[in-house]
C-alpha cells in the first residue's frame, strides 16, 4: 500500500502504532551517553547481557519474522520490556518491533520511480553517475540529481516556472534546476557567505551557458531527435533555445534539452559533465554557521540585508536573462512573507534539501499558507535542532511556533520526544549495518571523563561541552588533560596514574556502551519515522491538497536522511 492510497485515518493509525511502541522504547533513546556510567544506565534499563544484545543485533538482519512467543511470555513483556520492571528482557522482540515500526516496515513510503509514474512521468536515464570531482562530493551529486528530477517533475505537473529553494546553501540544487531544467530559481539562505558564493557561481555559469547552448545547437544540427525531461520524444520548436547575442539562456526561453532515445545517455552525460566542469571547486566557499534557530537579527542587520536583496532584485529585473538563479539572504520562518523577498513571485514549487531543524516544518507551513506555492518537496535533517511544543522543561521555539509536533493529531496528544531521542534519530542504521559503525572510543572517553568530573570536580551537567577534544588527543590521559583545560578546571588534582586508573577500571564495561548504542541505532528509524509521519499527517489534514506522500529519494547508504515530504495543491495541478 502506498502513501497515495493511505487516507488521513490510515496515517493516523500508523502514527498511533509507532507512538505506542515508542512510549515503551523511547527511554533507551533518551538516555544520555555522557551519563552512561554516572547514571548506571545499563543496569537501569537492561536485564540482558551486552553479548546477548550484540548477537541479537547481528542476527536481526537475517530474521524474517518475530519468534512466536508462549502465552505466558506475551503477558509479561511489551516489545521486549518487562511489564513489571520496564527493563529489557527480550532483545530480539525489541529489534523486530523496531523494524516493523520503521517507515519501510509500515509500508507508507513511495519510491522515487513510483512518484514519477504516479505523476505521469517516466524516469530519466541517470544510471551513469556524474563525476563529482569537478563540483561536489559523491553524496551531494547523488542528492542533487535525484531531487532535481522530482522538483522539475512537480513543476511541470503544476505548470510552475519558478522554484523557491529554501536553505539553498551553496546553490548546488538551485544551479542544477535552473541550468538542467530551465527553471527560474530563487535560492534563500541565511548565510551571507553562501549567498555571495552562489553569486560567484552564477558568474561562472554565464560563461558556461554559451557552451551549453552551442552543444544543444550542434546536436540539433546533426538531426538528432529530442528527448524531453518530461519523458518521451518531442519536436524541437523554433526559438526554444533562447538564443541571444550574448549566448545566455533566458529564463523565459530556457531550452528543453533533447536527444534521440538511442543517444540520450551519451548526450545527457556529456551535457552534465560540462555542467559540473563549469562549477569547479575554485568558486566554492566554506560555509559559515547559519543563524541558530531562535536568534533574532538586529534591526540594522535586517535593514542591511533588505537593501542587499533589493539591489539583487533590481539587477535581476534589468538583466533577468543573465542570472542562472537569484540568491537571496534571509532567515526564513513560517511567518516569512515570500512576496517581501520576491516581487515577481508566481506559481512556484518550494524545495528544501536537508533543511535543518525547524526550517523543514516551516517550509511546509509556508507551502500551506502561500497561495502561489503549488507544490513542495522537503527533505529535512538535524532533528536534534527541532524545537518541541510540549517540552516539559519549558523550552519552546522563540519564534512562537515549534517544529514538532506539526499535525493536529499529535498536538492533541501533546507528543514529546526529547532532545536525546531526536539526536538518536539522526543515526544511520543502514551505514552501521554495513560496518560503518559509531566511533565508540570517543563516546567511551567522554563517559569516563564525566565520572572523573563527578568524583573530583563536583556535579557537572551533561550539557557542558568540551568540543572536539578527542580528535586532538593521543591517549585517554591526554584527552582528560585537554578536557580539564577546556573547562578551566584544576589539573593538579589528578596525576596521570589516577586518570589512567579510571580508564582501566571502566574498559571492561565498554561493551555495555557499545551494545546500548546499537539499540539506539535500531530505534533511530522509528523516531525519524514518527517525525516524518507527523509532517505527512499535517499535509493530509489540509483540505486543498490533491496529493501528499513520503518519498524515498536517496540511497540511505549514501544519504541517510533520504525521505522527502511531497505535496501538491489540487487546484494547481494539470490533468
Amino acid at each position: 500500500m502506498t502513501s497515495f492510497s493511505n487516507s488521513l485515518v490510515e496515517i493516523q493509525r500508523r502514527m498511533d502504532e509507532v507512538g505506542r511502541f515508542l512510549s515503551v522504547a523511547l527511554s533507551i533513546a533518551n538516555a544520555h551517553t555522557v551519563e552512561f556510567y554516572t547514571h548506571d544506565v545499563w543496569n537501569r534499563f537492561m536485564a540482558v547481557s551486552p553479548q546477548d544484545v550484540l548477537s541479537s543485533v547481528s542476527a536481526c538482519n537475517d530474521q524474517q519474522g518475530a519468534p512466536e512467543k508462549r502465552a505466558e511470555e506475551r503477558s509479561t513483556t511489551r516489545f521486549g520490556f518487562s511489564s513489571d520492571t520496564n527493563r529489557l528482557i527480550d532483545t530480539r522482540e525489541l529489534l523486530q518491533a523496531a523494524k516493523s515500526h520503521s517507515l519501510p516496515g509500515l509500508g507508507v513510503c513511495l519510491s522515487r520511480d513510483e512518484l514519477l509514474e504516479t505523476l505521469g512521468e517516466s524516469r530519466e536515464d541517470t544510471d551513469a553517475e556524474l563525476d563529482p570531482d569537478e563540483f561536489m562530493n559523491s553524496k551531494k551529486s547523488h542528492e542533487v540529481q535525484s531531487m532535481s528530477e522530482v522538483v522539475a517533475c512537480l513543476a511541470r505537473h503544476c505548470g510552475a516556472k519558478q522554484v523557491i529553494d529554501v536553505g539553498s546553501g551553496k546553490g548546488y540544487l538551485s544551479s542544477f534546476l535552473s541550468l538542467r531544467y530551465g527553471l527560474q530559481v530563487y535560492g534563500i539562505d541565511s548565510s551571507n557567505t553562501n549567498t555571495h558564493g552562489a553569486q560567484e557561481r552564477n558568474r561562472k555559469l554565464k560563461k558556461f551557458s554559451k557552451a551549453y547552448q552551442q552543444h544543444e545547437k550542434a546536436a540539433r544540427t546533426r538531426g538528432e531527435a529530442a528527448y524531453s525531461p518530461r519523458g518521451g520524444l518531442s519536436e524541437t520548436k523554433p526559438g526554444a533555445t533562447g538564443d541571444r547575442d550574448d549566448g545566455v539562456v533566458s529564463r523565459e526561453e530556457a531550452p528543453i534539452p533533447v536527444a534521440d532515445v538511442e543517444t540520450h545517455s551519451e548526450q545527457t552525460a556529456e551535457t552534465e559533465e560540462l555542467f559540473l566542469t563549469a562549477l569547479s571547486e575554485d568558486v566554492m566557499q566554506t560555509t559559515t554557521p547559519r543563524i541558530p534557530p531562535g536568534k533574532q537579527l538586529s534591526p540594522e542587520e535586517r535593514e542591511r540585508r533588505k537593501r542587499e536583496n533589493l539591489e539583487k532584485k533590481a539587477r535581476s529585473r534589468s538583466d533577468i536573462g543573465r542570472a542562472v538563479f537569484l540568491p537571496l539572504t534571509s532567515f526564513v520562518t513560517a511567518e516569512t512573507e515570500l512576496r517581501e523577498l520576491i516581487d515577481e513571485l508566481q506559481d512556484a514549487v518550494m524545495a528544501g534539501l536537508h533543511t535543518c531543524g525547524d526550517l523543514a516544518p516551516s517550509t511546509l507551513r509556508m507551502f500551506v499558507a502561500e497561495p502561489e506555492l503549488a507544490a513542495v518537496c522537503s527533505v529535512g535533517c538535524c532533528y536534534h535542532l527541532l524545537s518541541e511544543e510540549f517540552d516539559p522543561a519549558g523550552h519552546e521555539s522563540l519564534h512562537g511556533r515549534a517544529g514538532f509536533p506539526l499535525s493536529r493529531f499529535l498536538r492533541h496528544r501533546s507528543w514529546f520526544c526529547g532532545r536525546n531521542a531526536r539526536m538518536s534519530a539522526c543515526l544511520a542504521l543502514e551505514r552501521v549495518s554495513v560496518g560503518q559503525g559509531i566511533q565508540m572510543e570517543s563516546l567511551f572517553y567522554r563517559a569516563v571523563f564525566h565520572v572523573i568530573l563527578r568524583d573530583h570536580y563536583g556535579s557537572f551537567k551533561s550539557e557542558k561541552r568540551i568540543g572536539k577534544v578527542y580528535s586532538k588527543a593521543n591517549s585517554f590521559v591526554d584527552y582528560v588533560r585537554r578536557g580539564l583545560r577546556k573547562l578551566e578546571l584544576d589539573e593538579s588534582k589528578l596525576s596521570d596514574n589516577d586518570v589512567q586508573a579510571y580508564h582501566d577500571a571502566y574498559s571492561p564495561r565498554m561493551e555495555e556502551m557499545h551494545a546500548f548504542n546499537m539499540l539506539k541505532v535500531a530505534l533511530a528509524p522509528c523516531i525519524e519515522g514518527l517525525i516524518l509521519l507527523d509532517r505527512l499527517c499535517y499535509l493530509k489534514e489540509q483540505e486543498d491538497l490533491s496529493l501528499s506522500a513520503l518519498v524515498q529519494l536517496f540511497d540511505p547508504l549514501r544519504s541517510p536522511r533520504c525521505y522527502a515530504v511531497v505535496g501538491l495543491k489540487g487546484r494547481r495541478c494539470s490533468s
